[in-house]
C-alpha cells in the first residue's frame, strides 16, 4: 500500500530546470508508484540558479507559505561590466562597461547600502503580478511597465572573492529578495553596471544545501520515508498553542476561540491532545480566528513529532 507522505523534500534543483520542472517530475514518480499525492513547493527558484527548493507533500502542501517565509542564503557570482535585460545571463546585452578599476575597498564601500530594511525594484522578468499579468509575461512582448519599489530585508552580505570582473557574495536576506537586482544595483552603484552570472541558494529557513538531496538519486529510490522532513522540524520557530477539546470543536466549525497563554505573534498553530495539528490561528482583538483548518485525517499526517 502506498505510503501517505506529509511533509517535506529538502531538493537540491538543478541548473537548467524551472521550479514547476521539479514538482512535475516527483508528482509523475509518484503517481506511477501508485502515489497520487499533492505535490507543490515552497519559493520558487530561476532557471539559472541551483540549491535548495523546499518540495511540498500531502496535506504539508498547505504549510507552504509559512516554509517560503524564512531566511534565505544564497552563494552569487556578479559580473560588473556588463548589464542584461533580465539582470542575469540569460538576458540580452543592454550595457557594457570597462570594470578592470573597480577595487575591493570600492567594493565593499558599496555593499552597506544594500544591508538592512531597503526599497527593491523587481525585475520585468519576474513572476509578480501587475494588473493580472505576470510581469516575465510582459517581457516576453517586448514591454516594459512602471514597477513599484517593494520592502524586502538583507541581513548580511559578505565579500568572499573578486577576482576581476567577477565577484562573489554570501548573502543572508529575507523572502521576497531578488538577488538579480541587488546585482543589477550594485553594478550600477559602482558606476559600471553589473548582472547575476550564477547563484545558489545555500539555506531556506530550517532547509540547508548541505542536507539536500539530488534529484535523480531521489527519483531512483521507492521509499522516501527517510527523506521526508516532518513539519515540525521545518516549522519549528513557530509559537503553538495546546487546544482543549472544546476548542478543538468550535474551530473545525469555523467558530473563534477567546486567546490566552498572552502569545504576541501573527500565526499560531493550535494541536489537540493527541499533538496533531487542528488550525492555524490568527488575532482578532482578544480572539483566535481559524485561518486554515485541518480535518481530522489530515491533521493525523501532520501531528507534532
Amino acid at each position: 500500500m502506498p505510503v501517505s507522505y506529509a511533509g517535506f523534500l529538502n531538493v537540491n534543483k538543478p541548473l537548467h530546470m524551472t521550479s514547476h520542472d521539479v514538482v512535475a517530475r516527483i508528482r509523475r514518480h509518484l503517481r506511477e508508484q501508485g502515489n497520487p499525492l499533492k505535490v507543490g513547493h515552497a519559493g520558487t527558484l530561476d532557471p539559472l540558479a541551483d540549491g535548495v527548493l523546499v518540495v511540498c507533500l500531502g496535506a504539508a502542501t498547505r504549510l507552504s507559505d509559512y516554509v517560503m517565509r524564512g531566511q534565505k542564503g544564497y552563494h552569487a557570482k556578479v559580473q560588473l561590466g556588463i548589464a542584461t535585460s533580465t539582470y542575469d545571463a540569460a538576458g540580452e546585452l543592454v550595457g557594457c562597461e570597462d570594470a578592470s578599476q573597480v577595487t575591493m575597498d570600492e567594493i565593499r564601500a558599496a555593499l552597506p547600502q544594500f544591508i538592512g530594511d531597503i526599497q527593491q525594484l523587481p525585475p520585468m522578468h519576474s513572476a509578480i503580478k501587475v494588473g493580472g499579468r505576470k510581469l516575465y509575461e510582459l517581457a516576453r512582448q517586448g514591454k516594459t511597465i512602471e514597477r513599484q519599489p517593494r520592502a524586502v530585508t538583507i541581513h548580511a552580505i559578505q565579500l568572499l572573492a573578486w577576482d576581476s570582473p567577477v565577484l562573489e557574495l554570501d548573502i543572508h536576506c529575507g523572502s521576497g529578495t531578488y538577488i538579480r537586482s541587488l546585482a543589477q544595483d550594485l553594478g550600477e552603484a559602482l558606476g559600471v553596471g553589473a548582472h547575476l552570472s550564477s547563484l545558489t541558494r545555500t539555506a531556506s529557513g530550517n532547509f540547508m544545501l548541505a542536507d539536500s538531496l539530488e534529484l535523480d538519486a531521489l527519483l531512483q529510490g521507492k521509499d522516501w520515508s527517510p527523506h521526508i522532513v516532518a513539519p515540525w522540524c521545518a516549522l519549528r520557530d513557530y509559537p503553538r498553542l495546546d487546544l482543549a477539546a472544546d476548542e478543538v470543536a468550535r474551530l473545525r466549525n469555523g467558530l473563534f476561540i477567546d486567546q490566552r497563554d498572552c502569545l504576541d505573534a501573527p500565526s499560531v498553530f493550535g494541536f489537540d491532545a493527541q499533538r496533531h495539528l487542528v488550525a492555524i490561528l490568527q488575532p482578532r482583538g482578544d480572539r483566535w480566528k481559524p485561518h486554515k483548518v485541518f480535518p481530522p485525517a489530515a491533521a493525523a499526517n501532520l501531528a507534532e513529532g
